[in-house]
């Protein structure tokens, strides 16, 4: 077994544990009182999804606690953080998987088979249009900034209900082509505003970044990037498209050259159902790679630029 099989499974059995205990646990709980929250300086904090879970060690770093930003208007979170980022305040160790994405190199690798049965021409792969989009299986990450908490009264926190500024270093020792894992130790480092605010009803997620990624892989090309992103979810607004829908783009340049490398766009469509309080979501968009990205034995043999349709399906909780 490779390590990064040892490590998928690692990181498998801890969300899954994570999961049943959140599945389980009783909706009797009493909730923490606030001022004891309030005094908390390490946290642990965790979000499950089919596309992006992670684990997170929340450390204060000073006597100061979390600020509530509640239900403020979307652009007045952004300057509270930009006022305040000047000091940092919190220190925040993550684990993140990327299960769909760690799902098609398992299929490709151990079950390629059944990965060939689901071409529909030499260019188009169902899996691989699932799957697509994500360039690790993994990542470990540091951030350094401020945090803020949204909270409503009357509702528990939900957890990974938090909104940042700061800077952010990711690293990892393996690179996703086309389903495939490849050898290299990477680190990615960024100055982003990212928040998650979800209250029973109402979501709305965000995150604008702009960074570099490094490879040590001498095949594939150092980048630097700008990336945008926001999504909303509105279950008591069925019929507006706007409170239910959402975009990502992220645009990377060879870092040597400034030469436009990869352009990635996503699109959603939730369709809420109140009752259940549950959303299906299904995403859709495409990733376009110049030819000049990978270089040596990654390059395309035919030194073609690549261009992958993206489709998602998930359901939100």
């Amino acid at each position: 077994m490779t390590s990064a099989n040892l490590l998928r499974i690692v990181f498998v059995f801890l969300f899954l544990h994570l999961t049943i205990i959140n599945i389980f646990a009783e909706d009797g709980e009493p909730v923490k009182k606030e001022d004891e929250i309030n005094k908390k300086k390490v946290s642990l904090e965790y979000e499950i999804d089919a596309y992006y879970s992670n684990i997170g060690l929340y450390i204060g770093l000073t006597d100061e606690p979390i600020p509530d930003a509640g239900e403020k208007e979307e652009l007045e979170i952004y300057r509270d953080l930009l006022y305040s980022s000047y000091i940092p305040r919190f220190l925040v160790l993550e684990a993140a998987v990327f299960p769909m994405p760690n799902l098609g190199v398992y299929l490709k690798d151990d079950a390629n088979d059944f990965y060939k049965s689901t071409d529909i021409s030499s260019n188009l792969n169902i899996v691989k249009t699932v799957t697509a989009g994500f360039e690790e299986p993994y990542a470990f990450s540091v951030f350094l900034g401020n945090v803020i908490k949204f909270t409503k009264p009357g509702e528990k926190q939900k957890q990974g209900n938090f909104g940042y500024m700061g800077y952010l270093i990711s690293i990892g020792n393996y690179h996703i082509k086309d389903n495939e894992l490849i050898d290299d130790n990477w680190c990615e480092i960024e100055w982003k505003i990212k928040g998650d605010r979800k209250f029973s009803t109402r979501d709305l997620h965000w995150s604008f970044r702009i960074g570099g990624k490094l490879h040590d892989n001498p095949h594939i090309k150092d980048v630097i990037y700008l990336s945008l992103r926001r999504s909303m979810l509105d279950l008591e607004e069925y019929a507006s498209i706007l409170k239910n829908s959402g975009f990502e783009y992220t645009f990377d340049v060879d870092s040597k050259t400034l030469t436009p490398l990869r352009h990635y766009l996503t699109i959603d469509k939730k369709w809420p159902f109140k009752e259940q309080k549950i959303a299906f979501s299904l995403t859709v968009g495409f990733v376009w790679e110049d030819a000049e990205k990978y270089t040596g034995s990654l390059r395309d043999k035919a030194g073609r630029d690549n261009f992958q349709v993206i489709i998602r399906p998930n359901i939100l909780f």
